[in-house]
């Protein structure tokens, strides 16, 4: 098995990459050395060629992987081959220049403005009662989950942060006299996200409800579990699925699902591309672009249906 602590200690120090970025260069690179060691008896990270690295992603294409998965694995193997190089590990990166498959054209999956408002209409239905049969105890637990939840999803439609990013959030990274939250973003880059004076009440809200609910030791995190604990990702996948489960049919619902909603929606109420660009923490404006297409996919679909000379009336 081929040696990446060097490099995974180089994506932590220097690159700063999110666990997640480092966990999938791991898998990929470990997915690559056995594939090495099976077909063709390499062991030593020097000893692959590009042929071998041709023939990998060969079997990748073969095996029915995606083409944005195997151009990742790729991108894995050649930052490894660039890490290595620059070291003098190697004395030449097997993986530069080889081609990739062609990625299909994707918009990025989006909910609906009017499925979106059912987010709002579930917060205040699912909401405990007066009425409830539960001791107080449980009607305060039940209470502070359902507002942490819908608070968690909606925080991700109206601000288009990312799950780390949420994951992050800390107590004092929300400034209510300004309106704003200090997300951590990749690559450890700060930046600032405004919030709506409702989104403030619901977190003050949010905040006493915590409170009330004597966890004892902080957890070190904004959002946290019905036992004081600190939330995860799986967490937050199960509960965006859910309350998404509820408003549409859509097969993809996850908290990015949220991410490009906010931007679409942006974007076709008339923000600014640099604005939203600068919310999502975008490095380039080239990342944020891919939302004007939905836009103008929504315009085509109006222009189509609105415009006299394609409604299949008689001049």
């Amino acid at each position: 098995m081929m040696d990446f602590d060097g490099f995974h200690n180089y994506l932590v120090s220097e690159k700063r990459s999110s666990p997640h970025t480092v966990e999938s260069y791991r898998n990929d690179l470990e997915q690559f050395s056995a594939y090495c060691e099976r077909d063709f008896e390499i062991r030593d990270h020097a000893e692959v060629t590009p042929p071998v690295v041709r023939s990998w992603l060969a079997s990748l294409m073969e095996e029915k992987y995606a083409a944005t998965s195997v151009h990742r694995k790729l991108s894995s193997v050649n930052a490894f081959y660039k890490f290595l190089l620059r070291n003098g590990k190697v004395g030449a990166n097997p993986a530069h220049g080889l081609p990739k498959p062609k990625l299909p054209k994707r918009l990025p999956t989006f909910v609906e403005e009017h499925s979106i408002k059912g987010l709002y209409a579930l917060e205040k239905k699912n909401a405990p009662g007066a009425s409830d049969e539960s001791t107080h105890g449980e009607k305060s637990t039940q209470e502070f989950s359902h507002l942490r939840n819908t608070l968690i999803v909606t925080l991700f439609y109206e601000t288009g942060i990312r799950r780390a990013e949420l994951l992050g959030l800390k107590d004092e990274d929300v400034d209510f006299y300004i309106g704003q939250l200090k997300v951590l973003g990749k690559r450890n880059k700060m930046r600032y996200v405004p919030i709506g004076k409702e989104m403030k009440g619901k977190l003050e809200t949010y905040l006493r409800l915590r409170e009330s609910q004597n966890f004892g030791q902080k957890a070190g995190s904004l959002f946290v579990t019905d036992k004081g604990k600190k939330i995860n990702k799986t967490f937050l996948q199960l509960t965006v699925k859910s309350y998404l489960s509820d408003i549409t049919t859509m097969k993809k619902k996850s908290p990015h699902v949220l991410r490009h909603t906010f931007a679409t929606h942006m974007l076709n109420n008339g923000a600014d591309l640099n604005v939203i660009k600068e919310i999502l923490g975008h490095s380039s404006l080239a990342a944020t672009q891919v939302y004007t297409h939905n836009s103008i996919e929504k315009l085509k679909s109006i222009h189509s249906r609105m415009h006299p000379r394609n409604n299949n009336v008689n001049p």
